[in-house]
């Protein structure tokens, strides 16, 4: 199998060894990954420039330069890349041609254009997968409602339904329990206009997640297999590290690892998995970017997801990713209601020892929507969750 080819040019190292000052990272997007991108760079005295299609993003608030634009303007896109020494990206969404075009004005841009063209389409992502030998679930292109019928005929009752592209936080997922759900549920995901594939229903004991970084030379450093809980197909708990036998941690991080490697990935990248029934690994989807089941690294590791991801573009070493306490857990902060945003029980939950709290900066809330996190650390997993909840559950945003 063909690798992709990794990008270089001629006047950037595979390895620095020291920056510019200030140095200057471009981001394209200006949510909370950003944001948070931007305070690891400013512990390390690196700018960042933030290209969001709104203005006053989480980030662009705090960016050194903010800039208002699509991402496939390239006007913007060349003011972003002014003075960068490397440029990235806080979401997929991004399309591939204002990656190439700002690698061919000879910026490096991680994850590369031939990365993100890889795992943007969900069907070519578990395509190239399976190819690449790492496991995963029954999948097949959906064309008609029939053909999703069809493949429960083969896999079983219920599948998942998918949009191929541009699905996140279940707004691109749908369970199929029976045949007079088909049609519905195409139609919903915006079938005909929008693509779709289906996948076998996986009967998981936990869902599994890994953050891997992963630098230009291809060094790697993979952090520690955790168990995500998921509600309403919206990452509510991140526990770390799981509790999985030691084979089942070592078949997840060599999932996440082969999974990073086969799409030449630069920087970080979430692997979200399966462990089946029978102690096997299954592999879900790929984000080439910092993830929400990473942020519990902030505190919980030697070195964030998200220093990590600056060190992986800038070609700097990586930071060990070994946990600092024996465990750590992280609650999602989801919005409760429609409206301005407002940080109501914010003392209440800084009072709780030893909880770590996160607010996004979001100027408006809608019911759902991923507002902040609240970590904490323990020497049991019970401790460590017992402390976010109580810390998460103070607070309504």
């Amino acid at each position: 199998m063909e690798m992709p080819s990794r990008q270089r040019t001629e006047k950037e190292p595979e390895r620095r060894e020291s920056l510019p000052y200030p140095a200057l990272v471009g981001i394209l997007g200006g949510g909370q990954l950003a944001r948070m991108t931007a305070e690891a760079a400013a512990r390390l005295g690196i700018e960042v420039a933030i290209l969001e299609r709104a203005a006053a993003s989480p980030a662009g608030r705090m960016a050194a330069r903010e800039l208002v634009g699509a991402w496939t303007d390239q006007a913007r896109l060349a003011e972003l890349a002014e003075g960068a020494l490397a440029v990235t990206l806080e979401n997929e969404f991004v399309e591939v041609e204002a990656l190439a075009f700002l690698a061919e004005r000879g910026v490096p841009v991680f994850p590369t254009a031939r990365t993100l063209g890889l795992v943007q389409d969900k069907l070519e992502q578990k395509r190239f997968m399976r190819a690449a030998g790492v496991p995963v679930p029954a999948f097949a292109a959906v064309a008609e409602p029939e053909d999703v019928a069809r493949a429960a005929a083969d896999w079983g009752w219920p599948v998942v339904l998918k949009a191929r592209r541009n699905g996140y936080d279940g707004y691109g997922n749908v369970t199929v329990r029976e045949p007079e759900e088909v049609e519905a549920a195409c139609t919903r995901l915006g079938w005909p206009e929008r693509t779709l594939l289906v996948e076998a229903w996986v009967p998981f004991a936990r869902e599994l997640a890994v953050m891997v970084a992963r630098g230009r030379a291809g060094e790697m450093v993979v952090y520690p297999v955790v168990e995500t809980i998921q509600r309403n197909h919206i990452c509510h708990v991140v526990r770390a590290p799981a509790a999985v036998t030691p084979e089942v941690a070592r078949r997840a991080a060599d999932a996440a690892r082969r999974a990073v490697e086969a799409i030449d990935g630069i920087g970080v990248f979430g692997v979200e998995l399966f462990e089946t029934a029978d102690g096997g690994v299954l592999y879900n989807e790929i984000a080439p970017r910092p993830h929400n089941s990473g942020h519990y690294t902030i505190e919980g590791c030697v070195t964030s997801q998200f220093e990590n991801h600056l060190r992986a573009v800038l070609g700097l070493p990586l930071g060990s990713a070994a946990l600092v306490a024996p465990t750590a857990v992280m609650v999602n902060l989801l919005g409760t209601r429609e409206g301005p945003a407002r940080a109501d029980g914010l003392a209440q939950a800084l009072a709780v020892d030893g909880a770590h709290v996160h607010v996004y900066g979001k100027l408006r809330s809608r019911v759902g929507r991923k507002m902040g996190h609240v970590t904490a650390l323990g020497d049991t997993v019970e401790e460590a969750e017992t402390r976010a909840r109580a810390a998460a559950e103070a607070m309504q945003l």
